[in-house]
Formats: C-alpha cells, structure tokens, sequence
C-alpha cells in the first residue's frame, strides 16, 4: 500500500498541535491546582505560565493553598518588584491557624533603587514568633527569578534560595525547647504595602507615582505530606511522621540524609552568615538581654 506523507504530516501536525494544548493546559492550571487567591484576585494577573501580583494605592494581593500539610517542601521561582520598592513587602510562608499558630516566612523587603534586597526571615512556634534574621542577597532579585524555598521535617526546617540554605532551625525538643512539628500548615503568598516598617524602619515610604508594583512568580510547588480533611489530627500526625512513605509516595524529605545539613550545606550556610547576614535576633542584647534558649549552642 502506498504511504500518503501528506497523511502522515497531518497526523504529526494534529499529534503536536495536542500536545502543545495539553501542555499548556497543565502549565495553565497548575496554579488552580494547588493555589487560589485568598484576596484581591483583581490585583492577580494570569501572564502565560507567569502569576503576578500587583500592589497601588488600593490594594495589594495574596494567594493561599488550597490544602495543608505536615512536614514536606514548598518552592517558588520569584522576580521581585523593580525599581524603587521602598515600603513594598512580598512575603512567601507555610502557616497554620489559629493564636498559637506555626509559620515559617521569607519576607523580601523593597528598597529604594540601588540599594539591594534584604530578606527577612522568621519563625513562629505555638503562636511566639521575635525570631528574625536579615539577609542580603549575592544576585539582583528583580532582574531574573529564583528560587525559594522551605523544607521541613521533624527534625529541621531549612531556608533555601537556589537551594544553598541561609537558615536552619533545628528540633531541640529534647533540650525543652519548642519545634514546630503538630500543626497543619497552608503555603501562602502575598504583596503588600509596610512602609511603616519595611524600609529603613519605616523612614522611607512608598512612593505610589511607582505604583503599579508587581512581582512576579512561576513554577510553584509543594511536595508534602497532605493532610486529609475528614481525618483527625492525630491520625493524621502519625501517618504524616511515622514512616517514609505514604499515599503521596516516598517522603524524600524525612529521609536519614535530610535530618542535617550535608558537609557542602553546612559550608554554604557558614558563607551566608559571614558574607551576607545583617541581623540576627539572637545576638540583640537590647531586645533579648539574655540569648533565647534555641540560640545557645
């Protein structure tokens, strides 16, 4: 039989026209997947496979999960607000509910333009947070994304830009010390407006002539253990923290290898702290006169 290549082009052609659909569906709805706005959906900007928040004068944005989780890792590829930020504040967290909440947070704080990007990030136990470290960072975080994230296991929870840690918090309970490892927790982001304290202590405010801000995010994940609704908490603690693996598969993150930083971690985090840490709660005697119990080595 004869072959009819104008047959088979039409064939590919349609096998790759559905394809590409297929893959742009996906990359389309992964966001509505995981995530849904939590305020403002007008100030969210769908952009191809780009989110985008945007802050004015009006209002500023966030987006929360749509479920929650014990223990696992969220990551997301950002390009902070350009230009003069000053009094700007995008903030990517885990959080449970509730007074005596958990919640993990990378706050990037704007800037007047020129002068770089400090990340704040801080910590909250049974609802105690006063935690805060301040870090600059060794790249210009407007002008490409990258990538940020936040493990957390039972044993440690690990702040993570392009994967080099710049933070660690490690499980003392057996020291008496507080962990944050009972709590349900949602991953959340946001845009918003803290001139009164963002920039230089709130000296410099935002200047709204800027205005629209927008930061822009992509390749969202979460690879965690999920809570199931209807289940109880206790069930669903010892399920999530009982084994290494569960209904979502293997829980890579509670692995042997994930209870510590590795040797080239560990030397990462050192240049952090020495090349690129401004403050470290643990060392302000005005604030805390004697060190917090987790600060003492």
């Amino acid at each position: 039989m004869e072959f009819d290549r104008r047959a088979l082009v039409a064939i590919l052609v349609c096998v790759a026209v559905s394809a590409a659909t297929a893959v742009a569906a996906a990359n389309g709805s992964r966001f509505d997947e995981l995530f849904q706005s939590s305020w403002a959906s007008d100030h969210m900007i769908y952009d191809g496979e780009l989110l985008k928040l945007k802050l004015d004068n009006f209002s500023g944005a966030g987006f929360s999960s749509k479920s929650r989780y014990l223990y696992g890792k969220a990551t997301a590829e950002i390009k902070l607000v350009g230009g003069d930020s000053a009094g700007t504040v995008t903030a990517f967290y885990m959080s449970s509910e509730g007074a005596n909440h958990d919640e993990f947070d990378f706050e990037f704080l704007g800037n007047t333009t020129g002068e770089p990007y400090l990340v704040q990030t801080n910590i909250y136990v049974n609802g105690t947070g006063n935690r805060e470290q301040r870090n600059d960072l060794w790249f210009d975080p407007t002008a490409d994304f990258h990538t940020y994230g936040i493990l957390w296991n039972p044993r440690q929870v690990v702040f993570l830009v392009d994967e080099t840690p710049i933070r660690v918090f490690q499980n003392k309970e057996d020291k008496g010390i507080s962990f944050p490892g009972y709590q349900k927790m949602g991953v959340y982001s946001s845009l918003w407006n803290a001139d009164d304290w963002a920039t230089q202590g709130g000296r410099v405010k935002t200047n709204w002539s800027h205005a629209p801000f927008v930061v822009s995010y992509r390749d969202l994940k979460i690879d965690g253990c999920e809570v199931a609704v209807n289940a109880s908490d206790e069930d669903e603690l010892r399920r999530c923290s009982g084994s290494e693996w569960g209904k979502e598969g293997r829980y890579w993150w509670k692995a042997p290898e994930m209870e510590e930083l590795t040797v080239h971690q560990s030397h990462q985090l050192i240049w952090v702290r020495e090349k690129h840490l401004i403050y470290d709660y643990c060392f302000d005697a005005t604030r805390f006169p004697s060190a917090p119990p987790e600060c003492v080595r």
